[in-house]
């Protein structure tokens, strides 16, 4: 596929003003400040019961985590077999429709000697790999197909607010698991769980790093312009419907852009960004990584769409762990 986005060079300059509205930060500390509700299905603690797989190297945990509103999130725990440390972590969120599928679909890092969570996303689980956990705030109506404008009508209702602390929320409880260590925890992600990964970058303190793979939901407005391909078309879709509703819809969105949420950041950052990406296009996600406030750096694909590095990346990132935890 030719380019269709800026050239390497303005990417790498990109800063484009983005609106941060004046209770962006009041919005989150009180959204992580809210306390379970009491409803029936509501969790107080984290739980981990043990699966056999087969794998006699791996032990893996199926997670119930509390998360928005205390409400259930369904997760992996892998733990490789026979290390009595307190491990580094790698909490894993996953991309747009994906579930955390079988217990033994992802185990790449437990592999590598690391504690690896593997978080549901609410709702999803449709396009690629089977979830397990509802969205059962969905609320509004008229929406796209889809999850971008779930809960569109306010920052209070959307999707996205309670998925970013379904994430916060399983942060927490892996590093209140006995055989982790919790000041060695990185988060990742590619596309959705990149951007998911960035916003946990600015709302969870003192993690160790954060590697975002072609990062989505970054740069809302710009994204939703020059998208050609869903999920950003879904923004599209609805204000070709709803031609009175731009200025509402974007502020709505701008609570949960995570480049503004990067600008929160301090842990060390490994992106990787695809110059041919027409779903995430490069000059968003450049937005994030030139706002990302703690140390960083990236891979550039420029030959490639959204698949990114793929398995290229992974042997960047296993790299970049090993240096970073030991």
């Amino acid at each position: 596929m030719p380019l269709t986005d800026l050239p390497l060079a303005d990417c790498r300059a990109f800063r484009p003003d983005l609106p941060v509205p004046a209770d962006f930060d009041e919005f989150w500390a009180r959204t992580l400040d809210d306390s379970p509700t009491s409803r029936q299905e509501s969790l107080d603690k984290p739980e981990f019961t043990r699966v056999d797989t087969g794998l006699p190297l791996i032990r893996t945990y199926d997670v119930t985590v509390p998360g928005f509103a205390g409400r259930p999130v369904r997760g992996w725990l892998h733990l490789p077999t026979g290390d009595a440390r307190p491990l580094g972590c790698v909490v894993e969120f996953l991309g747009y429709g994906r579930g955390r599928g079988l217990p033994h679909e992802k185990l790449l890092w437990s592999s590598a000697g690391y504690a690896h969570l593997v978080m549901d996303t609410r709702g999803q689980g449709w396009s690629a790999a089977g979830g397990a956990t509802a969205d059962t705030d969905a609320g509004g109506a008229g929406t796209v197909p889809g999850f971008v404008t779930r809960g569109i009508e306010s920052p209070r209702t959307h999707y996205y607010r309670r998925v970013f602390v379904d994430a916060v929320r399983c942060v927490e409880a892996v590093r209140g698991h006995p055989e982790v260590d919790p000041g060695r925890v990185v988060v990742t992600g590619v596309s959705q769980g990149g951007g998911i990964a960035l916003a946990v970058s600015g709302l969870v303190p003192g993690l160790a790093g954060v590697m975002p793979d072609v990062p989505f939901l970054c740069n809302f407005r710009r994204a939703a312009e020059i998208s050609g391909r869903p999920p950003y078309t879904e923004i599209a879709d609805y204000l070709k419907l709803h031609r009175d509703r731009t200025e509402a819809v974007f502020t709505t969105l701008s609570y949960f852009d995570a480049a503004l949420l990067a600008e929160r950041a301090t842990a060390p950052a490994l992106f990787s960004i695809a110059m041919m990406d027409e779903v995430c296009p490069p000059s968003t996600c450049f937005t994030a990584y030139n706002r990302y406030a703690g140390p960083k750096d990236v891979r550039v694909y420029a030959f490639n769409g959204h698949e990114g590095g793929a398995e290229y990346q992974q042997r960047e990132q296993l790299a970049w762990v090993r240096a970073l935890l030991g």
